[in-house]
């Protein structure tokens, strides 16, 4: 066995790194084809999720495979290999297998115990068999790390260390309020139809959101989906909407889960920023301070306090009254105020950064977004936090995406809260582990061993079957030529000397054959076939049909101890 892995994970690689580095579903494929076709690899799979890009072969040469995988690792990714190469980790042989193992039960998970992985494993395993790219190694490791994944689950309480990423999610939006508490008469958009939308939207309606709307680009999946949450059981209202509708959904839900393949965005700041802003009551004109309005009624120049520049202040709020939104009056903010430094001095409801605001508050509000931008680029997600967590949240976003569906900048947005992969990165880092990991680790350490053993006795098979196909020849021959030299035995005779003989052979054969598999099963086994093949002189030709013929067969059926 010379299995290498080459990747990168939320543990070795910002998410910013991750996001660029994500493959399509053509990509995927075309990286497997080049796999096969580089000189070191005879097959391959790649796992890729949304925090986790890992490419797997079986290579002859190590330093060669490294190289070679790297290379197209980066090629595929369209992240220049110099750029890549600081974040990507390799292990080998049992270090890959543990490695997988590990990832199989959740220990390497963003969210420790979490058991979506498995049915990533599993599509990986798919992928690679359906284009012929996975060989008996292949296919031994990811079904006996499927195997071990849900043995972990089976036997230990590892669930408790952890959860779907989902639940983790709209844990820290619902902040220090029980899920269940948080969600309860909320309705929510849904957007995307594929396993981690419909693991979000299953988990919504079972921690009691009243309505989901589910887009989605393909019509047919969202209607599937919704016709499934309405007939789960938990009385959740659920209906299907065109993505073109998302816009118009988004100013009506409180709660957005998106999940899609987009490569792009999907909610942009604009978006959210107009749904949030959609319904809200003006406010009053706009007062001075010794209550003057900003224009008088018969057109005269506008009067200001604390010596604003009166045209600065009309732009502002010409501008948030035209557009809606303070962000194209950015260009306008040329005046340096006093800013709070707890947050905006807006107010914590958000609606006066819109329209009629204050003209000090609105200048403020500018200073105050551009140095929040400033620290959002030093701390994105913890400033971002800190400030959400003290102003009421009209709209909550959990974005499970990689590469992104929301704008990042969404979180400056007074009223929404957005908890994304990177921020779930964060929360989970300081998550308490359960006692149970510990059992978890030692179920993946005996599992390795195992594997290790039943792969190096594997390997010594060929040569054992081309020995004693060697012996049933040479008894061929001998019985042959015993016919020649005594024509005159009769059937039965010469069955019986045909059966002595190979019952010689057998018994003389039995004891060092199940002895190299013992020792080949051992570490450091490896050379025992070497020797098997240079103390019997067995034609190498003979023991590599016998490989490639086990080869064409992976998927034996024979094998009890296969998953299906």
């Amino acid at each position: 066995m010379s299995l290498l892995v080459v990747g990168l994970s939320h543990r070795s690689a910002p998410v910013s790194v991750l996001e660029r580095a994500s493959l399509s579903a053509d990509a995927k494929v075309k990286l497997l084809h080049d796999t096969l076709a580089a000189e070191p690899a005879t097959e391959a799979t790649v796992l890729a999720t949304c925090n986790r890009i890992e490419l797997y072969a079986d290579v002859d040469k190590f330093h060669a495979g490294v190289a070679e995988l790297s290379t197209l690792l980066a090629q595929h990714s369209g992240v220049g290999l110099e750029e890549l190469t600081p974040y990507l980790y390799v292990h080998y042989e049992d270090r890959a297998v543990h490695h997988l193992f590990s990832v199989a039960c959740g220990l390497d998970s963003m969210v420790v115990g979490e058991g979506q992985i498995l049915g990533q494993i599993k599509d990986a395993l798919a992928l690679g068999q359906e284009l012929h790219t996975a060989g008996r190694l292949i296919n031994d490791l990811f079904q006996q790390a499927l195997r071990v994944g849900k043995r972990a689950h089976s036997e230990t309480g590892i669930d408790r260390a952890g959860q779907s990423l989902v639940t983790f999610g709209l844990e820290q939006l619902a902040v220090n309020v029980p899920v269940g508490e948080w969600a309860a008469g909320r309705r929510a958009l849904v957007i995307g139809a594929g396993s981690m939308s419909s693991l979000a939207a299953a988990t919504l309606a079972r921690v009691g959101v009243a309505e989901i709307v589910v887009a989605n680009r393909t019509a047919d999946r969202a209607e599937r989906l919704a016709e499934i949450l309405v007939a789960s059981g938990t009385g959740v209202a659920a209906v299907a909407v065109p993505m073109a509708r998302v816009a118009d959904e988004l100013t009506r839900v409180d709660v957005v889960v998106s999940c899609t393949g987009a490569t792009g965005l999907v909610l942009s700041a604009d978006d959210v920023l107009a749904a949030v802003s959609w319904g809200a009551a003006p406010d009053p004109a706009p007062q001075s301070p010794a209550g003057l309005d900003v224009a008088d009624a018969a057109g005269s120049p506008p009067v200001t306090a604390a010596g604003l520049d009166a045209d600065v202040v009309a732009r502002l709020a010409a501008a948030a009254q035209t557009h809606g939104r303070l962000a194209d009056a950015g260009a306008a903010r040329t005046i340096s105020a006093p800013v709070e430094a707890d947050g905006c001095p807006v107010g914590p409801d958000g609606r006066a950064a819109l329209t009629g605001v204050d003209a000090n508050s609105l200048e403020l509000h500018g200073t105050w977004a551009d140095q929040g931008e400033a620290a959002a680029q030093r701390q994105p997600r913890k400033g971002a936090r800190s400030q959400v967590d003290v102003a009421p949240v009209r709209l909550a976003l959990l974005d499970l995406a990689m590469p992104r569906d929301i704008d990042a900048a969404v979180h400056r947005i007074p009223g929404v809260r957005l908890v994304d992969i990177e921020s779930l990165a964060e929360a989970s880092a300081d998550a308490p582990m359960a006692a149970d990991v510990d059992a978890v680790r030692g179920i993946v350490a005996q599992e390795v061993a195992a594997f290790g053993a039943a792969q190096r006795a594997a390997h010594i098979t060929p040569t054992v079957v081309a020995l004693r196909a060697m012996a049933a020849e040479v008894v061929a021959m001998e019985v042959a030529r015993l016919d020649g030299r005594v024509p005159d035995l009769d059937e039965r005779q010469r069955a019986e000397v045909t059966q002595t003989v190979r019952r010689v052979v057998d018994k003389l054969l039995h004891a060092p054959t199940v002895r190299v598999k013992q020792l080949a099963s051992e570490p450091g086994g490896a050379g025992y076939a070497e020797a098997l093949r240079e103390l019997f002189d067995l034609d190498p030709q003979t023991v590599a049909s016998v490989s490639r013929a086990d080869a064409a067969d992976p998927m034996n059926d024979d094998d009890p101890g296969r998953a299906s």
